[in-house]
């Protein structure tokens, strides 16, 4: 692998160097003046989807010499004029359109866990950015639950080392799973990293500064990070990163193009050969069909069984890619309680960005617990909005809710994630209700196991252990989900899965998925790293002819 210095990241992603160096965000004479093909070429790839995976292929694609264009249903963001210092005007970040949720436990669609736009969701992350352990690949073989990945963590590290440094990922030393260090040096602590310190060092817990995709100093053209909280509202000064500026610039200096606002209703294949012809799709009120030597799927957990559902044919009646019942299931998110203490003295917990500090001292399984598997700390830093949400979950109203309002400088807060197991029936099949296009809608149903639970429990009971040791006074927590993946997971052979180890459809031989739809588990970490990286490792074997 090439080494850490700057160089070497920009003879292979130019990116960072692309953009502005005058104040402004934005390369608007690459986006003017970007390769635009005709629905009539046949080109060599096109890519539904513009987030962690589906910008990564793009770039990589277009690197080598491929004709390339990836459609989003959204828009194709500007940081100056979209892009807001305000929770609610952030809005329109989300991907906000219907969707129909059941199961025992459902699982509430928004701001943490779905995209809008070219960057995906990764535009409004924190920016988090851990690796899976090793453990995390071989969970049945060593644990008795989950699944085995058709690869391992060996396969995955040199393309986690290369993304780390595209991106460019701060933080200290780290020394779980696989231990390894980062490209910058960690960033400053604010008061909640400083309280997560303090608890964690009480009780003989080890926590680290990091690791974030966010600038500790200048990258390219992109700006030092400014400490100003935001980060989950997309990051104005370009300090954070995301696709949108990581790996969009570089694809289209090298010829590809990203089609904002185009809306993907289906993928047809041809009933004689079984190969992919293109793509269907919606945009200013026509609709368009875009001939593709190659299909690339990256729309998400959700969107992406929705779309290969949708994609019914006289070949495939229950779906694409369905002939095993595998289509839409399997779908995992994280158990994400969050548990805030309150301090006498000001904390101030969004001066600087939420994912500060955080520990994976809990992640692997422990012989002595009675779950399997485990979960991570971190800080998080809700911003006023987000903090109501969470003071009113706790039955607080009126003059209550406003003291606590008031108060909000005090409190720290702290988030987990707890690694909930993948079950057949946590799934997502097509709804009656239909969209604004008239395409049926997603449905996901889904519902925790006893292991589940268990994992919230243990997640909750160390993190207020945490708080109360640095000196909270009172203790609250709120129970929540984050982070979907799977639904259209990677397995040995096609009775198991959906696509192989380099994310081809097992049905259809020109066709790939390339985003989180394809993890057949999740760990305990956030899993925007793990998506590029997988990304990454399919666009090598793609420009290899295999």
């Amino acid at each position: 692998m090439p080494g850490l210095g700057q160089q070497s990241v920009r003879d292979r992603n130019e990116s960072a160097w692309l953009l502005p160096n005058d104040g402004t965000r934005t390369n608007h004479g690459l986006r003017r003046d970007m390769r635009r093909f005709d629905d009539s070429d046949e080109i060599d790839m096109v890519i539904v989807g513009c987030g962690a995976g589906g910008s990564v292929l793009a770039q990589r694609l277009a690197r080598a010499g491929w004709r390339v264009a990836a459609l989003d249903a959204g828009p194709f963001w500007d940081p100056d004029a979209d892009w807001v210092s305000d929770e609610a005007g952030s809005h329109q970040l989300y991907w906000t359109e219907p969707r129909v949720i059941g199961g025992s436990d459902p699982v509430p669609m928004g701001s943490n866990n779905s995209g809008r736009g070219v960057g995906g969701s990764m535009v409004h992350y924190a920016g988090y950015t851990p690796r899976f352990h090793p453990s995390d690949f071989s969970t049945y073989t060593a644990d008795g639950v989950g699944a085995d990945w058709p690869l391992d963590y060996t396969d995955l590290r040199p393309y986690y080392t290369a993304i780390e440094q595209e991106l460019p990922v701060a933080g200290e030393q780290w020394p779980w799973g696989d231990p390894h260090g980062y490209p910058y040096r960690p960033h400053p602590v604010g008061g909640n990293g400083e309280i997560f310190l303090r608890g964690a060092d009480k009780l003989g817990i080890t926590a680290k500064v990091g690791p974030v995709a966010i600038v500790n100093g200048r990258f390219g053209n992109r700006p030092h990070c400014i400490y100003r909280g935001f980060c989950l509202q997309g990051c104005k000064v370009n300090a954070k990163a995301s696709p949108l500026i990581t790996h969009i610039p570089d694809a289209l200096a090298r010829g590809a193009e990203i089609r904002a606002h185009a809306m993907v209703t289906q993928i047809v294949v041809d009933q004689r050969t079984g190969r992919a012809l293109g793509v269907h799709y919606l945009r200013d009120g026509r609709e368009h069909f875009q001939r593709a030597r190659m299909v690339a799927v990256a729309g998400y957990s959700i969107e992406t069984p929705r779309l290969l559902l949708n994609s019914a044919s006289r070949r495939f009646p229950d779906g694409l890619g369905n002939d095993f019942d595998q289509v839409g299931r399997y779908l995992m998110v994280q158990g994400a309680p969050q548990t805030a203490g309150r301090f006498d003295a000001e904390v101030r917990m969004y001066k600087s960005p939420p994912p500060e500090v955080s520990s994976e001292e809990f992640y692997e399984t422990d012989p002595a617990k009675d779950y399997k598997r485990g979960f991570a700390i971190q800080t998080v830093s809700p911003l006023p909005i987000t903090w109501a949400e969470h003071v009113a979950a706790q039955g607080h109203w009126g003059a209550a809710l406003r003291e606590y309002m008031s108060d909000y400088v005090h409190w720290s807060c702290l988030g987990s994630l707890c690694e909930f197991l993948s079950q057949p029936d946590n799934r997502v099949t097509l709804a009656e209700e239909k969209d604004s296009h008239g395409l049926p809608v997603a449905r996901f149903d889904y519902s925790q196991c006893d292991n589940d639970r268990a994992l919230v429990k243990a997640a909750q009971s160390v993190m207020e252990d945490i708080l109360h040791a640095a000196g909270a006074d009172e203790v609250i927590t709120i129970k929540r989900y984050a982070h979907l993946v799977g639904g259209a997971r990677m397995a040995a052979d096609e009775t198991r899965g959906v696509v192989d180890r380099n994310c081809r459809s097992f049905a259809v031989p020109n066709l790939y998925i390339t985003d989180g739809s394809v993890l057949p588990t999740q760990g305990s970490a956030n899993p925007a790293l793990t998506i590029m990286a997988v990304a990454a490792r399919a666009a090598d074997r793609l420009a290899c002819g295999g």
